[in-house]
């Protein structure tokens, strides 16, 4: 397999309030509200060892973004210069992968999770989950 040919398969899906990509902020730190995450269950076990009060980074594969756009104006403010994708927080860009910190707010066993906030529409596909780790000073 070519470096540049490869599968990613969702191990999860967003249950949110947020059913239009018009309704989501740019970043969770603007009121994203708080969804559920349900994960496959091929993939519950993997759930072993997060807790309530954990952060996590989750990484969503924002389906319904356009992966042909390369610039924007940021925000979507037409006074901001335009920019690269990569330089923004848009969702849409060549692979729309969103990545959201957000700590962990219930469990609901064996395959649901709560956090506190994430900035994407209902049904979107979760591809990875990684628990942040912090490093003691």
């Amino acid at each position: 397999m070519s470096p540049l040919s490869f599968k990613v398969s969702p191990i999860g899906i967003v249950r949110s309030r947020l059913k239009e990509i018009s309704q989501c902020p740019r970043q969770e730190s603007e009121d994203a509200p708080e969804a559920w995450i349900e994960i496959a269950p091929q993939y519950v076990d993997a759930l072993d060892g997060l807790a309530v009060g954990d952060e996590i980074m989750v990484f969503t594969w924002m389906h319904l973004a356009d992966r042909s756009i390369l610039k924007v104006h940021p925000r979507g403010n037409r006074g901001n210069p335009i920019k690269g994708v990569f330089a923004t927080r848009s969702p849409h860009r060549p692979n729309p992968i969103g990545l959201h910190k957000t700590p962990i707010t219930a469990i609901e066993p064996p395959s649901r999770i709560k956090v506190k906030s994430l900035e994407v529409v209902d049904n979107t596909p979760v591809v990875d989950i990684k628990s942040v780790v912090y490093k003691a000073e």
